[in-house]
């Protein structure tokens, strides 16, 4: 049976990890690896028509999610247990392990966000920039704010993606998306 929402272009296809859940109106198109135990939702949208886009295991992106990158600029890396939320825009960027971006955050080509950080919803980060681990970056352009706790944070970068997949298996068992 055909994914329709799974799209080849110019001889690359997706390659989706074991126990993916994928809804049926997310696109995912091109050169697009996804590790395991991912979830892609409603509406997002990866395009690795000009770049490649890695996502690490146990990763989320969430409902209408834009990620993408520069022609012969920038491509995308997205690590291990990453929530990308809703609306966000992930645009030729690395994104190390354990990190969050909030709602409506966009993050722009070749920004470095480094492991256990947190982007702010609304935050704009912008080309080039690095984001240290151990921090809350907000504002437009993003600007460290908070100083994070790390002794009180382990289980909460460990909790969105776990309850992620939760989610995921709760669409599964009602016979929405596709387990792939």
């Amino acid at each position: 049976m055909k994914n329709n929402n799974l799209k080849s272009l110019h001889g690359k296809s997706p390659v989706i990890g074991r126990n993916c859940f994928i809804a049926e109106t997310c696109t995912i198109i091109g050169d697009v690896e996804i590790g395991n135990n991912c979830s892609i939702w409603y509406g997002a949208i990866l395009r690795g028509d000009v770049g490649s886009i890695k996502i690490g295991d146990d990763s989320n992106i969430q409902d209408g999610a834009i990620v993408h990158s520069t022609y012969d600029i920038s491509n995308v890396d997205i690590g291990r247990r990453v929530s990308i939320a809703h609306g966000a825009i992930i645009h030729g960027c690395i994104i190390e392990n354990d990190v969050l971006v909030g709602m409506g955050a966009i993050i722009m080509d070749n920004a470095v966000l480094h492991s256990q950080c947190m982007i702010a919803a609304g935050a704009v980060v912008p080309a080039n920039m690095i984001c240290e681990s151990g921090w809350i970056y907000a504002g437009i352009p993003a600007k460290k704010i908070k100083k994070l706790d790390m002794s009180k944070m382990a289980d909460f970068f460990a909790a969105t993606p776990e309850n992620y997949k939760k989610y995921s298996k709760w669409y599964l068992d009602e016979g929405y998306g596709k387990s792939l």
